[in-house]
This record gives structure tokens, sequence and C-alpha cells, in this order.
């Protein structure tokens, strides 16, 4: 850290002030009162005084030294998220951050330019990789899958110029509850009235497409509980583009080797990505052609434990509420293969990483996207 002035290491960076070296006078010579010093000391006595007075005198003629402040070459990590920090424009060495405020920038940006990393948690992994890889091949740009100056500059032209994080004024309906405590045990999850937010930062983070710790590093000292009409938080900007009129799409692909959606308009261009997690060996994701049968927003769930390899038979079956933590989400798109259907899901931050029973899961808003953008008859691809 480089020191200022008046700060420290002032014996290195500054002359010494004349007061203080007290045997050295205005011109440089040994005062009268040690002139007498000098004549009654011995010889040893005096050759030493003679080198405190140089050694005290080189002192007071070295000159001022000016450092020049150096750039940290320290890695960024989650701990440097700011919302200033995200807001900053990257250098050439920040472009390279696996974490940090430089990889929240870039999430939020491939986000609004329709390539979805899933969850926003400021860590340059699997889903951030694909996105980027998708959004450069989309492009004609080399499929690196890193964040590279042309990648960079391709994508601020694309998701827009609007800053990253921006200041969002809490109202009454952000408010709005009801958040409940919700239990791990899937019959008492039966009982309640719906499977609901279980706090309001919950409620903000999927809002806003971001991990819980996101939302605090961009908010220090911040206690989202005490919020009320008119305060004014930090969020990741991914509602600045206009989307009153959703594209449409003509076909869907379920690409269960890479984990991924992806959904073309009828000229075969890819207009949306989407990070998604697939069935397992066990419960494996349907490979063929299907179609899109129907959408129902805020579904009841059926749970039937004989389709769950994990679940004993045995076990009886039960009716989960309709909320944002509903095994399905907040949106099922029923496809023409019994049991199968893409939705949303209660924990988008293990979406890509995970295995589910053969369905297609995406995050709440990304299967809310899909949703919005399919219709009875959408083709669905499932391809190896």
């Amino acid at each position: 850290m480089t020191k200022q002035p008046g700060q420290g290491y002032s014996g290195l960076l500054h002359p010494l002030r004349r007061r203080d070296c007290p045997v050295a006078s205005a011109d440089g010579t040994v005062p009268e009162l040690f002139q007498g010093v000098l004549n009654k000391r011995s010889t040893i006595a005096a050759l030493a005084l003679a080198f405190a007075f140089t050694a005290c005198s080189s002192r007071v003629s070295v000159p001022a030294v000016e450092v020049e402040p150096v750039e940290s070459t320290r890695p960024l990590t989650i701990d440097d998220i700011s919302a200033a920090a995200v807001n900053a424009d990257p250098t050439a060495a920040t472009l390279r951050s696996t974490s940090g405020p430089v990889i929240v920038r870039a999430q939020v940006l491939l986000d609004r330019a329709q390539f979805s990393v899933g969850v926003i948690d400021g860590n340059a992994g699997r889903n951030t990789e694909l996105a980027l890889v998708w959004f450069q091949k989309t492009h004609n740009l080399p499929a690196t899958s890193t964040l590279d100056s042309a990648t960079y500059t391709r994508l601020m032209q694309v998701a827009g110029a609007a800053p990253p994080v921006m200041r969002f004024v809490v109202d009454e309906e952000t408010l709005q509850g009801p958040f409940i405590v919700l239990p791990r045990n899937v019959y008492e999850q039966a009982r309640l009235r719906c499977l609901c937010y279980a706090s309001l930062t919950e409620k903000l983070a999927e809002r806003f497409h971001a991990t819980l710790e996101v939302m605090r590093k961009l908010n220090p000292g911040i206690g989202f509980a005490a919020l009320k009409p008119g305060d004014t938080i930090w969020v990741p900007a991914v509602e600045v583009l206009p989307s009153a009129n959703p594209m449409r799409v003509a076909r869907i692909q379920v690409a269960k080797k890479g984990s991924y959606v992806h959904a073309y308009d009828r000229s075969g261009r890819l207009v949306y990505h989407f990070p998604s997690t697939l069935g397992s060996r066990y419960d494996p994701s349907p490979t063929g052609n299907f179609k899109v049968t129907g959408v129902a927003w805020d579904p009841v769930f059926r749970y039937d434990p004989t389709l769950f390899s994990d679940v004993a038979d045995n076990k009886p079956g039960a009716k989960l509420p309709p909320g944002p933590n509903s095994p399905v989400g907040r949106v099922w798109i029923a496809l023409s293969r019994d049991h199968i259907g893409i939705h949303g899901t209660p924990t988008p931050e293990t979406i890509g990483f995970a295995s589910s029973h053969g369905c297609v899961r995406l995050t709440n808003w990304d299967a809310t996207k899909l949703a919005r953008a399919a219709s009875r008859g959408t083709r669905v691809d499932f391809t190896s």
C-alpha cells in the first residue's frame, strides 16, 4: 500500500526536519556547544560525535521520493463485491478474474443478453462458461468460454449501456409476504397454505436473479427484514430491457450432454440460452421429439413416490401447495410425454450441478421466460 506524506515511512520518504537532528545547525556546522565538547574529549569521542553529525547531516540532504501508486495484482474474490466495484469498468487484468465484482458484472450482462448463467453468484463456474461460449458462437467470436476483451465489448453492445447494478426503490408490493418457515418433510409441506418465500431476502434475490450472498455484498449493513417503503437498495440490473413483447419460440432443444436448454425462433436463430438440471442415470430424461401441451402457472405438485427411484413405492402420496418453493417452482410446461415437463425450482443455485427425476429444471425466472415465449404445439427436442 502506498503511504501518503505524513502517514508513515517519514524517515525513508522525506528529509528529517532540522529540529529532528539537534546536533546540526542551519548551515551544516557543529554548534558552539559541541565545539567545547570536541576540544575536551578524547579523539575517540570526537570521532564518535563527528560520525553522529555526518549521519544526521546525510539524512538532512536526502531528497523526497515520490512513490507511484501501483495497481494491485491480487486476484479479486467474492469479498471484493460491492456496488461501486461491479459498476466500475474492468481492466485487462480484472477481465481474467474467476470470481468477484467483474464476474457479477459479466453475469448480469449475459442475463440481459438472453444467455442466462442461472443464478448470479460472482463465480466463473460452469454455467457462466457455458453462457459465454454460446454467446461467442452466436456472435461469431472465438469460442474461448472466457471473458476476453472482444467478448466483453460485444456483450456491452448487446446488453445495453445501463449499469449492471442499479438503485431500487422498495415499495409495498416488494415487502408483501407471507414469509414462512419451510419444513423439510414433504408431508408437513402438504399441510401449508403455500410454499412461499422464507424471507424478504430470498424474494429479492429471486427477483434479481442473484444469490443471497451477492445481495448482501451489494448492501453491506442493510437489514433486509427491516426495509420499509421508500428505502433504496442496490440490485443487479436484470430488468432494464423492454419485455412487453417477449420473443416467440418455434423450437426448444434440451441438450442432455451439455445440460442446457436452447430456444430458437422460426428462422432458426438462437434467442434464449438456459442452464438446466436434467435426469440422472436412475431417472433419465427421455430422448426424442415432443411438443408443449400446456402451461400451468403456480401449479399444485402431486407427490407420487412410485415415480421416484430414491423413494419407497409404499410411501403415501401428497399434494403440495403452489409457491416459489414448490418442487416445480412457479410454472410447469407440460410435454407430450407423461410425467415429463420443463419447470422451475426452489433451489436455483443447484441448476446445472444436480440431477432431476427426469424432468427439465430451470431457475424460476428462466422457466417463466420460456413459458411466456412458448405455446401449445411448440416442438421440444431432447438431444444426447
